[in-house]
C-alpha cells in the first residue's frame, strides 16, 4: 500500500503542523433571495432582448404579468435540518419525483462548482499557460463571480499529461510553457463563511473535478480495459485503466505532479478533516464528464481508505458523508468496484441527459442493465463488464422549450445545458418549467444550444482580447501570470497519516 502512495516516508516528521492563525479567513457574504417562477414555461415573447451589443451575462428573465410565484412546502424546513436527506443519506428517495427544491439548488450549486474548472482552464494552445488555471487560488472564486458562495480554495489538483489519454490533456504549441508534463485538473474548496455554514448546516468539503471540452475524441481513447484499484489489496475491485492512470500515475521530474492527483485528494482531505477536527463536515465531490469519473474515483479511495471515519472524544466515532454529484460521467469499473462503492456507503448521483452517448460507456456488452452481469464477471471473467455507480436522474434535453433541436453530439453532452435541464425538471411527466432565476444566456457559454429566439450569441465566453494586454511601450502582449502553487510542504506529511490510518484498519473485514 505504501509503495502506491509514496516512495519513503520514513524521515517525514510526524507531528501534526499547528493550526494557522488566518490561514482560512471568514467572508461575510451578502445572501441573494432564490424564488420560483410560474407554473408554465417561459415562451421567447417573454423575453425582452435589448441590445444585441451589450453584455449577455446580464440576461435577465421576465416574467409575464400573469405569472405568480410559487411558493415550495419544502422551503417550511431548513436545509440545515435535513441536509444528510438530500446528500443522498437515503439514496434521494422521494426527492426526485417530484424534484424537492432544496437538492435542486443543491445540484445545481454543485453543478456551477464543476463548470468553474471550465470556466478557468487555460484551453488555447498558443499560450504558454495552456494546461493551467487561469487564476491565482485566492482570487478563484471572486474571478469567476462566485465570492459569494461562502467557499475559499484549499488547494489545486494535478495530474500528469504523460498517460495514454491524449485527447483529454492540454498542451501548448509553444517551446515555452509552464510545465511539461502537467495539466490542471481541478481543486478542493471548503467552506469558510459561517452564514454558509450555519445553512448547510455542516462545513463542506469539495472536490472539483475537471472535464474536456472535447465529446467523443476522448472516450475513443479508453482501452476497455479493467486494471485493479489494489487500494487496499482486494484485486477482484477493477477500475478502467485510463482512469485509473489519470488518477495514480506521477512525474518525479515534474514538481506539479511529483505527487499524484490521488495522493494531493488523500493528502488534502486528512489535512482538512485535521484542521476542522470535532465538526460537523461532509464531503462532497463532483465532476462532469471525464471529471465525473476522477469524481467517483477519488470519492470510493477516500472512503476504502477510511480517511471519513473520525472519532469524537475517546471512544465515539462517526463517519463523515461522503456524496458525489455526476454530470454525464461515463462508467468507471466493475461490478465488485460498484458492490464495494455501496458497502462503504459512497452516495453517488449520477445526473445524465438521455441523448448523451458518454454515459453509454465503457461497458457497452455487459453493464448493470445485464440481468446475468454477475455470473457473467465471475464465472465467465468476462474482462470488459462494468457498472454504474449509485443514483441515475434522467433529464431530456427536448423536454425544454428553450433548446433547439440539434444533430451537435457535444450540445447533449454539455454541463451548462445539464444545469439547465436540473432547473426546469419537477418530475416524470410533469411540465418543463424553471424553478430558479438562472440565467438561460448560460446555456451558450461554450455552445450552440439556445434558441436563436433569445439573441444570445453560441461559445460566447471568452476573455477579453483574450488575455492580450497593452503594456507600457503600447505594444499588445500575454502579459505574465504568478506562478501558482505546485503543493503545500505539508502534503508528504499528512500522506503519512493516511499511511497510518490504513494500516490500523489493515484486519478490518468491513466497510
Amino acid at each position: 500500500m505504501a509503495a502506491l502512495l509514496v516512495p519513503s516516508l520514513s524521515n517525514l516528521k510526524s507531528t501534526l503542523p499547528p493550526r494557522a492563525q488566518g490561514s482560512l479567513p471568514r467572508w461575510n457574504l451578502n445572501k441573494t433571495k432564490r424564488v420560483l417562477l410560474a407554473e408554465r414555461p417561459l415562451s421567447p415573447k417573454s423575453i425582452r432582448a435589448g441590445p444585441k451589443c451589450q453584455s449577455v451575462s446580464s440576461l435577465s428573465l421576465q416574467l409575464d404579468e400573469s405569472a405568480t410565484s410559487l411558493v415550495s412546502e419544502e422551503e417550511e424546513q431548513p436545509l440545515c435540518e435535513i441536509w444528510r436527506e438530500v446528500q443522498g443519506c437515503n439514496d434521494w428517495e422521494g426527492l426526485l419525483d417530484p424534484m424537492n427544491s432544496h437538492l435542486r439548488r443543491e445540484i445545481i450549486r454543485y453543478g456551477e462548482f464543476a463548470q468553474a474548472c471550465y470556466d478557468s482552464f487555460d484551453f488555447d494552445p498558443h499560450s504558454k499557460y495552456c494546461g493551467t488555471c487561469k487564476y491565482q487560488g485566492a482570487y478563484f472564486f471572486e474571478k469567476l463571480d462566485m465570492a459569494d458562495r461562502g467557499y475559499k480554495i484549499s488547494r489545486y489538483l494535478y495530474a500528469t499529461s504523460n498517460i495514454n489519454l491524449p485527447n483529454f490533456f492540454q498542451k501548448s504549441k509553444m517551446s515555452s510553457v509552464w510545465s511539461t508534463h502537467a495539466n490542471w485538473m481541478g481543486y478542493v474548496a471548503v467552506t469558510t463563511d459561517e452564514e454558509e455554514i450555519k445553512r448547510l448546516g455542516r462545513r463542506d468539503i469539495v472536490i472539483a473535478w475537471r472535464g474536456t471540452v472535447t465529446y467523443l475524441e476522448w472516450i475513443c481513447d479508453l482501452k476497455d480495459i479493467l486494471h485493479p484499484a489494489n487500494f487496499r489489496g482486494d484485486p477482484s475491485v477493477k477500475i478502467e485503466s485510463g482512469f485509473y492512470d489519470l488518477y495514480t500515475k506521477k512525474e518525479t521530474n515534474c514538481k506539479y505532479c511529483s505527487f499524484s492527483a490521488r495522493e494531493q485528494v488523500l493528502a488534502e482531505i486528512k489535512r482538512l478533516l485535521d484542521y476542522y477536527r470535532g465538526e460537523e463536515i461532509s464531503i462532497t465531490i463532483t465532476g462532469h464528464s471525464l471529471g465525473a469519473a476522477l469524481a467517483l474515483l477519488s470519492a470510493y479511495d477516500i472512503a476504502e481508505m477510511r480517511l471519513n471515519k473520525v472519532r469524537h472524544g475517546d471512544d465515539a466515532s462517526c463517519k463523515i458523508p461522503i456524496t458525489v454529484y455526476s454530470f454525464a460521467g461515463p462508467r468507471v469499473g466493475n461490478l465488485k468496484f460498484k458492490e464495494r462503492c455501496d458497502e462503504l456507503e459512497v452516495k453517488v448521483l449520477r445526473v445524465i441527459n438521455v441523448h448523451d452517448k458518454v454515459p453509454t460507456v465503457p461497458g457497452i456488452i455487459a453493464n448493470e442493465k445485464l440481468q446475468f452481469q454477475k455470473y457473467v464477471e465471475d464465472a465467465m471473467s468476462f474482462p470488459w463488464s462494468y457498472a454504474h455507480v449509485g443514483v441515475e436522474l434522467a433529464l431530456d434535453h427536448t423536454h425544454s422549450p428553450f433548446l433547439k433541436p440539434t444533430n451537435d453530439l457535444g450540445c447533449a453532452h454539455n454541463l451548462e445545458a445539464h444545469i439547465h435541464l436540473i432547473d426546469g425538471y419537477h418530475g416524470k411527466g410533469r411540465r418543463f418549467r424553471l424553478a430558479t432565476k438562472r440565467d438561460i444566456a448560460l446555456i451558450n457559454k461554450s455552445c450552440d444550444f439556445l434558441r436563436s429566439d433569445y439573441g444570445v450569441p453560441p461559445y460566447w465566453r471568452q476573455d477579453e482580447n483574450k488575455g492580450m494586454v497593452r503594456n507600457g511601450d503600447g505594444r499588445w502582449v500575454l502579459p505574465e501570470r504568478s506562478r501558482l502553487e505546485a503543493h503545500p510542504p505539508d502534503t508528504a506529511h499528512h500522506l503519512e497519516q493516511v499511511l497510518k490510518i490504513a494500516s490500523s484498519h489493515e484486519d478490518e473485514s468491513g466497510p
